[in-house]
């Protein structure tokens, strides 16, 4: 018996933008929002994956059916506490969540509260009582699939972005259509850790993971909003963040990054760090057909025979023919043989699509942030 047969839970619908309908049961706040449908298949992180900048307006299926059975951590009050583990910011960034089941109760050391009791404090509304595996069918075949959440008799509205636009007007949010990046960039300017090696981080959306690892090999990480004027930045490296939407929407951060390329500082991009870092190079990007949602992901280091399982969530890509000679591509999908990841032939400038931190999801490409540090205090 699901915990909703027990609880006189409300009813909730998925709304589809091919026309499909699926009827659940309403987990969270009984709010109506709107975002991207994507999936993710880790068997655990859910707490991680819900609170990663990189799913801000999208709506969150979870493969795995039993999601919630270790609960929540203790919710973190501040964006300052980079090393706490469970979360990858200090709040939810997915618009909504959906599940098969939900845990009625939770069962680990450091829970503090359950999924639903989450959520609810957290203003998100989720689904359960769907069937993921035919989401994840209808979500690779149908490019961009957008969804409405609607509970029965809903208390509110709660568009992704409120300041981008009167969200009474919408009806569809896709968030490659704004500029989302402002959203879950921090404010201002701060100082993380007190290592040997400062890092200008420019954050896109960071997940902590990369900040944790980074600060666990000596490094000092000074935060900077997404729309800081770099020029004047002292640091050894750069790290360009991961973070959600379209990768030319981003301002004029392309121009700023270009310009980083002149000097002869490190420079790393992940995810949409990954993606600016092309587009700075004078390579395209583009929106693909449906994109790379897993903790599964296999890649390979070009020109070996080495393969790695990642863990990745966007819907752009690099064009690996744009890149100009003085660059090359690193890694590649083998799956689909799309571009993974760059390198520049003489300078250490060079990104990925995958997220080499994890938090959730495989670690076999965490070598690469390493890898980077063991460069940058050469």
């Amino acid at each position: 018996m699901r915990r909703g047969d027990s609880q006189g839970r409300k009813r909730c619908r998925l709304q589809l933008s091919d026309g499909s309908r699926f009827d659940g049961e309403l987990i969270g706040a009984p709010l109506c929002t709107s975002g991207q449908l994507v999936f993710t298949t880790g068997m655990v992180g859910y707490s991680e994956a819900m609170t990663d900048p990189s799913y801000f307006g999208q709506i969150l299926v979870f493969t795995y059916p039993l999601i919630g059975n270790y609960g929540i951590p203790g919710s973190p009050r501040a964006r300052d506490l980079p090393t706490l583990h469970g979360f990858e910011s200090d709040r939810v960034h997915a618009a909504a969540v959906i599940f098969g089941f939900d845990s009625p109760e939770a069962f680990h050391w450091s829970s503090m509260q359950t999924v639903d009791a989450w959520l609810t404090r957290q203003g998100v509304p989720g689904i359960v009582g769907l069937d993921t595996r035919h989401l994840v069918h209808l979500i690779r075949q149908t490019p961009g699939l957008l969804a409405r959440v609607v509970p029965e008799a809903p208390e509110g509205v709660r568009y992704p972005g409120d300041k981008l636009d009167d969200a009474a007007t919408r009806t569809w949010f896709d968030p490659g259509q704004h500029e989302v990046v402002a959203e879950v960039s921090v404010r201002e300017r701060r100082l993380i850790g007190k290592g040997s090696t400062r890092i200008g981080l420019v954050d896109c959306g960071v997940k902590w993971n990369i900040i944790r690892r980074l600060v666990e090999r000596d490094c000092e990480i000074e935060l900077l909003p997404w729309d800081t004027d770099l020029a004047g930045i002292d640091c050894d490296a750069w790290v360009l963040s991961n973070g959600p939407g379209d990768p030319t929407k981003t301002g004029d951060l392309v121009a700023r990054v270009a310009r980083l390329l002149e000097g002869d500082r490190p420079l790393l991009g992940i995810c949409l760090g990954h993606q600016i870092l092309s587009l700075a190079a004078s390579a395209r990007t583009c929106r693909m057909q449906y994109g790379h949602r897993s903790h599964n992901q296999p890649v390979y280091l070009v020109g070996t025979r080495k393969g790695f399982i990642t863990s990745q969530n966007h819907g752009y890509v690099v064009d690996e023919t744009s890149l100009t000679e003085d660059w090359e591509p690193w890694f590649r999908n083998v799956n689909d043989q799309t571009n993974e990841g760059i390198r520049h032939k003489s300078k250490y400038f060079r990104s990925v699509q995958f997220h080499p931190e994890a938090a959730g999801g495989p670690r076999d490409t965490d070598w690469i942030l390493e890898e980077f540090v063991a460069e940058v205090t050469a």
